[in-house]
């Protein structure tokens, strides 16, 4: 009897081994795959476009002479990282300033989160060193145009600082700017607020005749010089990044 009860638990012991052989490994297989399939197909949040806004900026170079670069920023699928583009340029820290407050308020206006984005900033030029900050403007407007998949008026040029809540502010050479605009096919320059008048100062020679004698004497006196007249090309005033928008994007 006690040999009989041997024999019936080794045969179910053998049979529970089979089942697990051929049955549970199968599944447990199955359900891997599964985790596998679930795992792979995932939907990525990363966006899949890349698109690139390029336009001609006005500046200064050291000799206070105007000349026009050209500015590019690139949007791509990414980790949040700007990276740059200068090649013989001289005004690095400057232009660091400029991007970074460019990426803030191009952020700001969009309401997109560039943590998946890569942007790629570019600035050419034929100098070796221009000012930096009057481009700031410039770059937040190109940036929020790629951002947005927008087209810009590449008639139109702009110059300004910009400050972090999107206001731009008074630069120097508007008057050289305005001239290599013109001179470059722009038929539109945007300028800070306060700054489509232009006060220079010149030299005059004066001379007063007496008796015998001549006195002369050289003075200096103030100017105030209407920009659009002068150079002959059309000058907007704008406060703010919102407002040249409306001037830009087509």
């Amino acid at each position: 009897m006690i040999m009989k009860k041997k024999i019936i638990v080794s045969s179910l012991v053998v049979l529970l081994v089979l089942y697990i052989v051929l049955v549970g490994i199968p599944v447990f297989r199955i359900q891997q795959e599964q985790k596998i399939i679930e795992f792979q197909e995932q939907p990525q949040h990363k966006p899949e476009y890349s698109r690139k806004t390029t336009m001609k900026v006005p500046a200064i170079d050291e000799e206070d002479n105007g000349i026009m670069a050209e500015l590019s920023v690139e949007v791509m699928p990414g980790k949040g990282r700007t990276l740059v583009d200068i090649e013989e340029i001289l005004f690095w820290e400057d232009t660091q300033n400029s991007i970074r407050t460019a990426k803030l308020v191009a952020e700001n206006i969009t309401g997109i989160d560039l943590s998946d984005y890569d942007l790629i900033y570019s600035v050419r030029a034929n100098a070796s060193a221009i000012e930096g900050p009057s481009a700031g403007a410039a770059m937040a407007i190109a940036t929020i145009a790629s951002l947005q998949n927008k087209t810009i008026n590449h008639s139109i040029t702009i110059t300004g600082y910009l400050k972090n809540d999107g206001r731009i502010g008074k630069v120097s050479g508007i008057l050289p700017k305005a001239k290599i605009s013109k001179e470059t096919g722009m038929e539109l320059f945007l300028v800070p607020h306060g700054q489509k008048y232009q006060i220079t100062y010149e030299q005059e020679r004066r001379c007063e005749k007496y008796v015998f004698s001549t006195f002369c004497r050289t003075e200096t006196v103030e100017k105030k010089v209407d920009i659009e007249e002068e150079v002959g090309i059309r000058v907007e005033e704008v406060e703010n990044v919102e407002e040249a928008l409306k001037y830009f994007l087509t």
